[in-house]
């Protein structure tokens, strides 16, 4: 029998509902590949600055979705969403009266806490919700239960406020008894569908209901009708999925799929978690708490791997919800912050950029032959032309950083053939590095992109690169990181070079580490200051507040020896380090912010590579004591869950961490923080090629008196190490090994 279909026309909602902050409690995160779902902690979308929804890659398929029972929106008991994929919420009912006029119902009033409400949530390809619901009362009780929809269709860039250009559709809503079709023709020339296939409902425009009126978003209303009997329940379940079609013409409404909604296969996320758990070195410690963050950042990077964009390739996507896509830097350093756990990840990433390295002279989207991908999106307004990030190469960092990676990559696989196969990307980049240097010997950077990025390093805010009386610095502009960076980079191709057998260039690039270095130290040290510049910009003038970049400095080896002590102790003074970490930006000086993105935040990933950069001058008490500063914050949070960046406040005055308003969580380069961190803590330096681990200076704090890594992998070999604290000293035991392998410590 043909489905029975008909068309609700989507009508603007007239008033906006507003949702107190103390309605909203925290935000539930579930992502599986390139599907991810945000809501408030009772399981609803609805718009607000978090950009709850469902989203595909860069677009939100679903922008409403609030269930509400006997016309009361139920009250929270307890959310769970540790699977990372999946997810279960608990609720129960308010007290409710009933409507006289509704003769489906009793007269009765529904007891309060007299239901139970569960609302479980797995993703796949798409996303599946049973909600079930329990009557605990002693007779029948008629409930009438109600699921409201809307789609907005909207591009990551409009959720996060950017503007649009006028133009687009939303088509009329499909509808028949048992599925929904919503449809948007996109400036991109595709049609985007969300479908959502349900148990046969009544079906009716949001705007014919007085409540649902209100709720922003709101297109339509699913309503079922069930009777449950004393201690018996009712189950409702729903799927929401999403595809895109290019269109020419636009039709007059969506199409409505025949068959099957799409499988989501909860045994199978499951099952992929497990494995990734087993395919990474394990870290277990005598610190429960810290044992626990550390399975969170193991989960976390899991939750942020997509596949793609090619078959066969896979990253690490940057952060939810804003940055759920491919990022050079983000993903780079994320990798090398969890090399010695899973190298393979390196490996995934070095991969998928290299196969996007530019090769031509674009300035639409600042790619200059040789350089590194900083951002791809594949959203509709990137797909337009209305901002450039459809393959965008703004960022002056990942390039050399890529070179970092590769290095790392080598020391700890030994995979010769990989650094064969890519050689080539490592010399285009090498080249890039060369001609983008000025004439003062700096890589600098300048936007050419007319929306491109006008910062270019990971502090890429437009307020972030300042002098001490607060000035913004104008390109081109230098930065301390990225001389710090560049020098590491030219040091690692020097030894793979020599290793490939050719000297002359080999001992080119590691001159030209040595004359930068020498060049750093007389531009960027201050006698005044005591201490280095953050970054040098147009016309020489220097941008000598106080800030985090020269920590990621030392991280590159480019500060002199004799001068670190003064570095260190900066980075530790009390208008750095908040109490939970060093901010990114000095305290009292002018442009100072604690809630400042760039300006006085603290983020986990640059305290991860401050400590390592303390620990490469001989600092271990001070490394540390940081990540002591990093896993006591993150103690703070839910679920040991460490955010992008949160605020600088002073721990002195605010005794907890406080989140910042808008930070992605999780985030890649936060979630691999801690592993950068032990490895960091217990110096570990790899030469797979080989077969050696040296322990440098091997440090546990005092918070922790055991640990033990086991299956540590380099190339072939692997090994199982214990660490153990006793009267301030470190010890370190191999417990077992695999294959050829040379363990020594070095004190």
């Amino acid at each position: 029998m043909p489905r029975r279909t008909r068309e609700i026309r989507l009508v603007a909602p007239p008033d906006r509902v507003v949702v107190h902050a103390t309605d909203l409690g925290g935000v539930g995160v579930l992502k599986h590949g390139d599907v991810f779902l945000l809501t408030d902690s009772f399981g609803d979308i609805h718009p607000d600055s978090r950009g709850l929804g469902l989203y595909s890659g860069d677009t939100r398929v679903l922008s409403c979705s609030v269930v509400s029972v006997d016309g009361s929106r139920p009250a929270l008991l307890r959310g769970d969403n540790d699977e990372n994929f999946r997810g279960t919420i608990q609720l129960t009912n308010a007290e409710t009266r009933r409507d006289p006029a509704d003769k489906v119902s009793s007269d009765h009033s529904l007891a309060r806490q007299s239901l139970g409400i569960t609302r479980h949530r797995v993703l796949g390809g798409a996303l599946h919700e049973r909600m079930v619901v329990a009557n605990f009362t002693d007779h029948v009780e008629a409930l009438t239960i109600e699921l409201t929809l809307g789609v907005d269709a909207a591009d990551i860039f409009e959720v996060r406020g950017h503007a649009r250009y006028a133009g687009d559709a939303d088509l009329p809503v499909a509808v028949t008894d048992d599925r929904i079709a919503f449809g948007h023709v996109g400036h991109d020339g595709l049609l985007r569908r969300t479908q959502v296939a349900f148990p046969t409902a009544e079906v009716v425009p949001a705007t014919e209901l007085p409540w649902a009126r209100g709720v922003d978003g709101a297109a339509v209303v699913l309503r079922w009708r069930r009777e449950v009997q004393p201690g018996a329940q009712t189950e409702i379940d729903w799927t929401v999925w999403a595809d895109e079609t290019p269109v020419d013409d636009p039709p007059a409404a969506p199409t409505i799929s025949p068959g099957p909604p799409p499988m989501v296969d909860e045994a199978a996320g499951a099952q992929a978690y497990r494995t990734w758990t087993a395919e990474m070195a394990t870290i277990a410690t005598d610190n429960e708490l810290f044992d626990q963050l550390v399975g969170r950042s193991v989960a976390d990077l899991r939750l942020l791997l997509n596949d793609g964009p090619d078959p066969g390739e896979r990253y690490l996507s940057a952060g939810v919800p804003w940055f759920a896509t491919l990022f050079g830097r983000d993903s780079i350093i994320s990798a090398f912050e969890a090399i010695a756990f899973r190298p393979q990840l390196a490996v995934d990433t070095l991969e998928v950029l290299a196969a996007r390295q530019a090769t031509a002279d674009d300035p639409a989207a600042d790619a200059e032959p040789g350089k590194i991908l900083h951002e791809h999106r594949t959203g509709e307004m990137a797909r337009s032309g209305e901002l450039p990030y459809a393959a965008y190469y703004g960022s002056v960092d990942a390039t050399p950083l890529w070179l970092i990676l590769l290095g790392e990559t080598f020391d700890w696989t030994g995979d010769a053939a990989l650094v064969d196969r890519l050689w080539p990307t490592a010399i285009a980049a090498l080249g890039w590095i060369d001609r983008a240097t000025g004439p003062d010997g700096f890589l600098t950077y300048e936007r050419r992109a007319k929306m491109g990025l006008f910062n270019q390093g990971w502090k890429d805010s437009v307020d972030a690169i300042r002098d001490r009386a607060g000035r913004r610095s104008d390109p081109p502009i230098a930065l301390a990181e990225v001389q710090g960076y560049v020098h590491d980079a030219k040091r690692r191709m020097a030894r793979l070079a020599e290793r490939r057998g050719d000297p002359e260039l080999a001992a080119r690039l590691t001159r030209e580490a040595d004359e930068l270095k020498a060049r750093f130290e007389a531009a960027f040290w201050s006698d005044e200051l005591g201490g280095y510049a953050m970054a040098i910009g147009a016309g020489g003038r220097v941008a000598d507040a106080t800030a985090s970049n020269i920590g990621q400095a030392m991280w590159g080896g480019i500060v002199s020896p004799d001068r670190a002590r003064a570095v260190v102790d900066r980075l530790i003074g009390q208008e750095m380090d908040s109490g939970w970490g060093v901010r990114s930006y000095a305290s009292g000086q002018p442009g100072y912010s604690p809630l400042g993105y760039h300006t006085g935040s603290i983020w986990p990933h640059d305290n991860a590579l401050i400590a390592a950069g303390f620990k490469r001058y001989g600092f271990d008490a001070e490394a540390g004591a940081l990540a002591g500063r990093i896993f006591e914050a993150a103690q703070q949070f839910p679920d040991f869950r460490l955010p992008e960046l949160f605020c600088g406040f002073d721990r002195g005055e605010v005794p907890v961490p406080v989140p910042y308003p808008v930070a992605c969580s999780p985030q890649a380069w936060s979630a691999a923080a801690p592993l950068l961190l032990v490895r960091t803590m217990l110096g570990m330096r790899a030469d797979a090629s080989g077969a050696r681990l040296e322990l440098v200076r091997p440090h546990l704090p005092d918070w922790l008196t055991k640990l033990t890594i086991t299956d540590l992998r380099l190339g072939d070999a692997s090994v199982d190490l214990l660490f153990h604290r006793w009267r301030g000293a470190t010890s370190a035991e191999v417990l077992r090994k695999r294959g050829e392998l040379e363990v020594t410590i070095r004190v």
